[in-house]
């Protein structure tokens, strides 16, 4: 198929460890981002749980960087996974793109795990949030032109996608509390804007790396988007779902609203996890039809 790379043992490692990688960093910049903005709404062990997300999603991005390192390495070598350790093929690795974006994306998870700081720690943290989301315009299809347009968008985008990937676990304990009925009803009244944010800048990098509607379904990275847009609908209509049904009956104390919200939420995060790996095959194996 048009723009489809060879897809071999290293090449699934990639995409899975690609795919963590894109789940630590929206957790991490998502739980940042739920402490801050539901500081005064939220109960104290939904933000503390949000904060703790956001610190354990930053050391496993972190440890991913080293292993993506190693399966980059390995990739562009030859030599199967001895060039995962060869000191020649890290250091190509370190001087390519990759290595731009471990600077950014470095900086910005240790900077995340000041968020348990008190004071200035949610500040220091959400510098480190900006800074994961630009990693992300140093690599891959960022790459393209017009450079300035799609970094602008990917960040926007990541940055949208993480207000509400973020918010999934901590909404999930908070339908369990008392007050956690008004805290939903007012996620969801602030996600309507982050939805319109991430379908906005989403379609329009789609429409950049694409090129034209055909393009969609004549090449690989057309059809992996569809994919990807597909999974997107079923998880906007779970949200939707929720927010028009399932939290106005937990509002209502409904019998069994709050295991029907919990249940709802848990699809989501199945859908989130589609996701990521389709975004995973699509950046990895597949090229922008405008680069073809």
């Amino acid at each position: 198929m048009t723009g489809l790379a060879p897809i071999d043992g290293l090449v699934v490692l990639a995409i899975l460890a690609k795919a963590i990688g894109y789940g630590a960093a929206l957790l991490a910049m998502g739980g940042v981002l739920f402490s801050v903005v539901f500081a005064k709404h939220a109960e104290a062990s939904v933000l503390r749980l949000a904060k703790q997300l956001a610190v354990c999603a930053a050391l496993v991005g972190l440890a991913v960087l080293a292993i993506r390192f190693g399966i980059r390495a390995a990739r562009i070598s030859g030599m199967g996974f001895d060039g995962a350790t060869d000191p020649m093929m890290l250091g190509f690795v370190w001087e390519s793109p990759l290595g731009t974006a471990a600077i950014w994306r470095g900086i910005g998870e240790l900077a995340i795990l000041a968020i348990l700081l008190p004071r200035f720690g949610h500040w220091i943290s959400l510098v480190g949030s900006v800074a994961i989301a630009t990693s992300f315009a140093q690599v891959g299809h960022a790459l393209g032109e017009p450079r300035s347009a799609l970094a602008v968008l990917i960040v926007l985008h990541l940055l949208a996608a993480a207000f509400w990937v973020g918010a999934l676990i901590p909404l999930r304990r908070a339908a369990l509390a008392p007050d956690g009925a008004d805290l939903l009803h007012y996620f969801g009244n602030l996600a309507a804007g982050g939805v319109a944010a991430l379908i906005l800048a989403g379609t329009s990098l789609a429409w950049l790396l694409s090129g034209s509607t055909t393009a969609l379904f004549g090449t690989a990275y057309g059809l992996a988007l569809l994919v990807k847009v597909a999974i997107v609908a079923v998880l906007l209509g779970f949200a939707t779902w929720n927010k028009l049904r399932l939290v106005p009956a937990l509002r209502s104390q409904k019998p069994g609203a709050v295991h029907a919200l919990r249940r709802s939420i848990s699809m989501e995060k199945m859908a989130v996890a589609l996701i990521l790996l389709a975004t995973a095959t699509l950046t990895s194996v597949t090229t922008p039809p405008v680069n073809l």
